[in-house]
């Protein structure tokens, strides 16, 4: 059984904030160690398997079980404390942390000796039984341990951790290390991620994947990347959506339809943009967009009990509550309450515009129509005051090229966006299903591109799909990394990309 007088964990000295130098040193070290294991022929390199029958969190969760029997276990060592003829490590796994009892006496002299070289940070296997210390910590009491890998640089201070926010983006490997709760944001995002799937499976959806590599530039608003395809000699672009070729599936008799994808758009980052994200699009026939807004609050509402425990969490240090019915409010009516002007005032586009002005709103583009207008004072008045759940709904036309008009002002669509702590999270709307209108608006939106440089064309196959026949349909995205970031308290978006898109250093 363990000796009971632990010393305070003290960190090695490797483990101290290190020079560029002083890590140069204790990389040769550590590589002579390993060739002195090679050529003593105890490459760990040459390990293929490893035995493992259960985890940390195993151990804690069935230890009345398993106590005094024999297990096996691997992790990266993570602590280290010495006290001669026994030994004290932490080694860390895939669900957390277990303390490892080594004495000389159990495995062998030189077994010990050769343990003893060993580093912080190297990964083993270990066999041996389960047991509780004096002080009661569940611990495992080695009969044998092994070397698996060799690691060759040492980790960051355990006491400082990594902390800056280039180096743990750039380098996520070594933050999933020693940052166990950024292991804990990613496991939720899978989790997040398989409930969503669950959900839309048990609503009677089909998963599909669609094409990321496009032939033509459409006419949206998004900028894409441009490839090129060496066999054909044909450019290409990333897909910036993947909502036409759903609504071709619906044309062809998939009634509901939905994907989990990754959509690229060559525009700025932030906080909340990332050049390359995932959405989930959905399309659902005869459906429209009151039946997509009762499935954002049911899906939104179930999300946040089954993950968080709770429907009200605590983000950024808001209190939000994601329970339904959520508010509602017309993009007119926000604006009129925000920002103290009626759309329904404006009888022509120079009346938006004179509005912008008297109220010091200033319009890069001089031409906008009303509904434009309308929209720029949404983005300037409103957005930032929809801190709880919010959907805003019945957007102008002219900045809905693909939804369906309100039978009672075809200036207006039947489209909403829902947003939550001043972030757009979701779109949706009645899709439009009639091919002579959404020719004409996409004409418009190729010819506004053309005009900025761009070589935007027109889908006609889309054109052709509408024209057998699309039905009454209702269809919504969703930023799934904005998403996560909300259910995971994460203030950017680069918290919840395992891979962020950086800015080389050179």
């Amino acid at each position: 059984m363990a000796d009971e007088q632990i010393p305070t964990t003290t960190p090695c000295a490797e483990n101290e904030a290190l020079s560029e130098q002083s890590i140069n040193e204790l990389r040769q070290i550590r590589i002579d160690k390993l060739k002195a294991l090679q050529d003593a022929g105890k490459n760990p390199f040459d390990i293929t398997t490893a035995e493992h029958t259960v985890t940390s969190a195993g151990i804690v969760a069935r230890f009345e079980e398993l106590e005094n029997t024999d297990v096996a276990i691997c992790g990266r060592i993570m602590t280290w404390r010495d006290m001669g003829k026994a030994n004290f490590i932490d080694i860390h796994d895939r669900d957390g942390r277990m303390q490892i009892y080594v004495r000389r006496d159990d495995i062998g002299e030189e077994e010990f000796a050769g343990f003893k070289k060993w580093d912080v940070g190297d990964l083993v296997e270990v066999k041996g039984f389960v047991f509780k210390t004096r002080k009661g910590e569940i611990s495992v009491h080695a009969k044998s341990i092994r070397l698996l890998s060799k690691s060759l640089l040492p980790l960051p201070d355990k006491f400082h951790g990594l902390k800056d926010t280039d180096t743990r983006y750039r380098q996520r490997y070594i933050d999933l290390i020693v940052n166990p709760e950024v292991k804990d944001t990613f496991v939720k995002r899978s989790k997040i991620t398989a409930k969503i799937r669950e959900f839309l499976d048990n609503r009677g959806y089909l998963e599909v994947d669609t094409p990321v590599l496009h032939t033509l530039e459409i006419g949206a608003a998004a900028r894409p990347f441009i490839t090129h395809h060496n066999t054909l000699d044909l450019d290409m672009y990333l897909r910036i959506e993947t909502e036409l070729y759903l609504k071709r599936l619906i044309v062809g008799g998939f009634e509901k339809v939905y994907e989990v994808g990754r959509i690229f758009r060559n525009e700025g980052m932030s906080v909340k943009h990332n050049p390359e994200f995932t959405s989930i699009e959905l399309y659902e026939a005869y459906g429209d967009y009151k039946t997509m807004m009762n499935l954002v609050e049911e899906l939104y509402s179930t999300l946040t009990l089954d993950i968080c425990g709770s429907h009200t969490i605590n983000y950024q240090g808001t209190e939000i509550n994601m329970a339904a019915p959520w508010a509602k409010m017309t993009m007119a009516e926000s604006v009129q309450k925000y920002a103290g002007v009626d759309y329904n005032d404006w009888k022509t586009d120079e009346d938006a515009r004179e509005a912008a002005k008297a109220k010091g709103l200033h319009l890069e583009n001089k031409t906008l129509s009303r509904g434009e207008v309308l929209a720029a004072f949404f983005d300037e008045y409103v957005e930032d005051k929809l801190i709880q759940p919010t959907f805003i709904y019945d957007y102008p036309v002219d900045i809905s090229p693909l939804a369906k008009r309100k039978s009672s002002n075809p200036d207006i669509t039947e489209r909403f966006e829902f947003f939550i702590y001043a972030r757009e999270m979701g779109n949706a709307f009645s899709e439009l299903n009639d091919p002579v209108d959404q020719r004409g608006r996409f004409e418009k939106q190729v010819a506004e591109k053309r005009a900025q440089g761009a070589n935007a064309e027109v889908d006609e196959d889309f054109i052709t799909a509408l024209e057998y026949g699309l039905p009454p349909t209702g269809g919504l995205g969703i930023g799934l990394d904005r998403l996560v970031m909300l259910l995971t308290d994460s203030p950017s978006i680069r918290d919840v990309l395992l891979f962020p898109t950086m800015k080389p250093k050179d």
